[in-house]
């Protein structure tokens, strides 16, 4: 199965500059390339002062080149900071105004809406913010859900709407919350999956972390991973020799396997610092459609239900 791929802006105004991200921009572009994913809220570096940074590059690369419909924007709104607190609005009336806000600064290139980081216990609350999301996609907006806390209340409201939807979810060989949001797979309605995270925050398998790190500028803790990290270097030996293949030699690679390997995921957030990365990353996904890895996810699979 192929992987689309989701150009990912949660580090752009934060340890990744506006003209890097242009350059990322004009290399994805000349990829083949559209889909970004953006966020009121990106980047999350608990500096209040950089609030809506990412989309505001994003917005003024659009502006610069004059571009109209070739990007494709999915935008993350509810979060009303960059503090990673739980504070959010999703209002019937701030979906409106947020979305005709998005409207105006990207035009034709805003492609989808996603709920973003919804707490609510209520189950009514979800069928309130589906009527929106109704309408909205009734105007040409694919709705989307992003960190849903209860996605149960989603996958009941949409019972009989049976919108399609785009959801992102967390997963890698050490966490995934594909399985939270069954209840909305196992309906009727199309869905799009989009892993994020599939190196861990940024986890390296052989340690060697810089301050700019994405790892550690997140504030990870690379001792909690050490002992697996290294059952990981040790596997990664192996698999490297058993066949003639492109080899194995990071975490990303394995996400981008694992990842592979899911039916029910269609495309994978990246979220590479440079055009060297980026070209890296798409290399590899053309190996997966090119040659068997069939015994590192066999492998994969038996490490992650004894460590889970």
């Amino acid at each position: 199965m192929k992987l689309n791929l989701m150009l990912g802006t949660a580090q752009w105004g934060w340890n990744l500059d506006k003209q890097m991200a242009f350059s990322l921009l004009d290399a994805w572009l000349k990829a083949g390339f559209s889909e970004i994913d953006a966020a009121t809220n990106y980047p999350i570096n608990k500096q209040p002062a950089d609030f809506r940074a990412s989309e505001k590059i994003l917005a003024e690369y659009i502006s610069a080149h004059g571009i109209k419909g070739e990007l494709s924007v999915m935008m993350k709104v509810g979060s009303m900071d960059n503090l990673r607190t739980p504070e959010i609005n999703l209002s019937p009336s701030f979906l409106r105004m947020i979305t005709d806000e998005y409207r105006r600064i990207f035009g034709d290139n805003l492609r989808g809406i996603m709920i973003h980081w919804d707490n609510r216990e209520v189950p009514e609350a979800a069928v309130e913010t589906m009527e929106i999301l109704r309408e909205l996609h009734q105007e040409g907006i694919r709705p989307g859900l992003s960190g849903i806390k209860y996605p149960e209340h989603y996958a009941l409201a949409n019972t009989s709407l049976n919108l399609p939807f785009d959801l992102e979810v967390k997963h890698n060989v050490f966490v995934s919350d594909l399985g939270r949001y069954q209840g909305l797979l196992t309906g009727t309605a199309p869905y799009r999956v989009w892993a994020y995270g599939i190196n861990a925050g940024g986890i390296k398998l052989k340690g060697g972390y810089t301050p700019e790190s994405t790892f550690t500028v997140r504030g990870g803790d690379s001792t909690l991973f050490e002992e697996r990290c290294a059952e990981l270097e040790r596997m990664l030996s192996d698999w490297n020799l058993a066949f003639v293949r492109p080899p194995l030699m990071t975490m990303h690679h394995l996400g981008l396997v694992w990842a592979h390997s899911e039916p029910q995921i269609q495309g994978v957030i990246v979220g590479p610092k440079n055009e060297s990365q980026l070209a890296e990353t798409i290399g590899f996904l053309r190996n997966l459609d090119t040659f068997d890895y069939s015994d590192v996810v066999k492998s994969l699979r038996k490490w992650t239900s004894s460590n889970h």
